[in-house]
């Protein structure tokens, strides 16, 4: 499976300039934990950085900075992890491991922002696969009897 099979398309995006306060307002609004940074460019949308509600509160609110002065390509991660909608779920969480991210943007073949895909969208999924799982071994252990009386 590959994660642009799952991830989810409704991506909530700012330009470089927009407000913290603002984007603190779409996470409330949408009740998401980021919003993706993106630039235009070529009628390409390419994401270029991601602020997480937890830069939110470490890098501002703590800080006691204005969140209504302070842009989010102030505090923005800009040395983003991106995965091709082509790549697998393992590949894709190994990809996030390595770096530490709890979120990656997903990409086209051409840089373009399609959707994210985040820890907790994988755990989901690998819930339901090891439910399957369990499911497969009662199924067995039934046959096991049945064929055995």
């Amino acid at each position: 499976m590959t994660i642009g099979a799952i991830c989810n398309r409704e991506v909530i995006t700012v330009q470089r300039d927009a407000t913290v306060l603002h984007a603190a307002m779409l996470m409330r609004q949408y009740h998401v934990g980021d919003v993706v940074v993106i630039e235009n460019r070529k009628d390409v949308t390419v994401p270029i950085g991601i602020v997480t509600d937890r830069d939110v509160v470490v890098e501002v609110v703590a800080t006691e900075l204005d969140t209504a002065v302070i842009t989010v390509g102030d505090i923005m991660v800009a040395s983003l992890a991106v995965v091709k909608d082509s790549t697998g779920v393992l590949e894709a969480i190994q990809l996030m491991t390595s770096k530490g991210v709890r979120r990656l943007p997903v990409v086209d073949d051409g840089g373009s922002l399609m959707g994210i895909v985040t820890l907790d969208d994988l755990l989901l999924l690998l819930a339901k696969e090891f439910g399957a799982l369990s499911k497969l071994v009662a199924r067995e252990q039934k046959n096991e009897v049945s064929k055995r009386r």
